[in-house]
């Protein structure tokens, strides 16, 4: 701001002086030709009459001749240029100001040499007192803009040291902490939006990988646990009830085996190291192939399972995957809808949809079911992993593929719309 009002300051200070110049050399240049041309029309003594009443506040006017000076002073300046060129010159007055400075040069007439001069002290007044007002100006000017500057570093580094001390809180596993917003919006408060964004994603991580501990400990310690006691028990039966309970430790150990492959299996999916076998699949086929092994475990519950397909699509995918992923929806369907549910396969074009009249999953739960080792019936009445609705949204997303929940009132409409080719 200095800088940019000092330049500006300078421009003022030489267009001043360039227009006062200007101004002197038209008005030099004005009366040179008007005393030219009365030099043309008059006589001497007429001239000389001229020379004498010119008014020295606004021109000086100097005639020599025949060793006579006729006008305003008592002699000629020496070596004075003939306009247009000037040159400055002082004179001594009697008056309160006593040196005046002038400017001016000669005008060659009928009548020989005249001096014209303008007076130009005032004008140099005139400049030093803009000097002295700019020179107050930027002195002002500074101190204003440290007084500012400083208050405005001292409010950023005041939010500055704040934002420090809540991130040593965060460091120190304070992870609900967050930067406070002020109404200004300014770029430390969308700085902050977006580091809230972020801790809110971690906390998120954070607590999902809690959630993914807990539940691997709890689906896990009944069948470690039932294992540890069977082998403590295994000593102790006879030898013919030992191959029997070697087979109910081996089935618990499956279930255990089982749940590892499967996160394995869903975290190669998720990361893009299972390669996919992709070729042609007609989605009327998947779904004819889907009610066909679902049908037997649907009749096993007295539930009716139906089929119903549209128009012919036909998808580039891997067939076993997305088989895989569409049986465990509808085995999904199958195992919590109850006796005696409907259960219907609708396919339309590319899409897909797994209806049943069941008790459905609250909104709140929409979301969180493909969450990995999450099951929302806390018994764990029914056997499983907690892992195959992530497993369906991995297998789906690496199709590029969407699902979506919703309501049947009553029951859960699951709907799978794949993209075009």
């Amino acid at each position: 701001m200095t800088l940019i009002i000092c330049a500006l300051l300078y421009s003022m200070y030489r267009q001043l002086v360039i227009e006062q110049q200007h101004q002197v050399d038209i008005h030099l240049a004005s009366e040179r030709i008007r005393f030219q041309q009365l030099a043309l029309t008059l006589g001497r003594p007429t001239f000389a009459a001229q020379v004498r009443t010119a008014d020295p506040k606004t021109m000086l006017v100097v005639w020599q001749h025949d060793d006579r000076v006729e006008g305003a002073l008592s002699f000629m300046p020496p070596d004075m240029p003939f306009l247009p060129d000037t040159r400055d010159f002082p004179i001594l007055t009697g008056g309160p100001e006593k040196l005046h400075i002038f400017t001016g040069g000669l005008v060659q007439t009928r009548y020989g040499p005249v001096l014209l001069a303008s007076r130009t002290d005032q004008l140099a007044t005139l400049i030093d007192k803009f000097i002295s007002a700019a020179a107050t100006a930027v002195m002002v000017t500074i101190l204003l803009t440290l007084a500012i500057g400083y208050l405005f570093s001292k409010g950023l580094l005041r939010r500055v040291v704040q934002y420090n001390r809540l991130s040593e809180q965060i460091e120190k596993g304070y992870y609900d902490t967050r930067l406070p917003i002020s109404r200004q919006q300014d770029e430390f408060d969308l700085l902050a939006m977006q580091f809230n964004r972020v801790l809110d994603t971690l906390q998120n991580n954070l607590n999902a990988v809690r959630g993914v501990t807990d539940n691997i400990a709890h689906d896990l310690r009944t069948p470690l646990s039932h294992i540890r006691i069977g082998i403590e028990q295994l000593a102790l039966k006879p030898a013919d009830e030992v191959p029997e309970s070697c087979a109910i430790l081996i089935e618990e150990l499956d279930h255990c085996l089982a749940t590892f492959n499967a996160m394995l299996s869903l975290t190669r999916l998720e990361e893009g190291q299972h390669k996919l076998e992709l070729g042609p699949v007609s989605l009327i086929g998947l779904c004819q192939d889907l009610e066909e092994m679902a049908e037997v475990v649907a009749e096993m519950n007295d539930q009716q399972l139906t089929l119903t397909t549209g128009e012919e699509c036909v998808i580039t995918g891997d067939k076993h995957l997305l088989f895989m992923a569409l049986f465990n929806l509808v085995d999904n369907a199958i195992k919590y809808s109850g006796d005696g549910a409907k259960i219907d396969i609708i396919q339309r074009g590319r899409q897909i949809q797994i209806r049943d009249n069941g008790p459905g999953i609250a909104d709140e739960d929409k979301e969180r079911v493909f969450d990995r080792l999450v099951r929302l019936d806390p018994s764990r009445h029914h056997a499983g992993t907690g892992l195959g609705l992530s497993m369906v949204k991995a297998i789906l997303s690496r199709h590029e593929a969407r699902i979506e929940l919703n309501d049947n009132h009553p029951g859960l409409i699951v709907t799978i719309t794949f993209r075009t080719e």
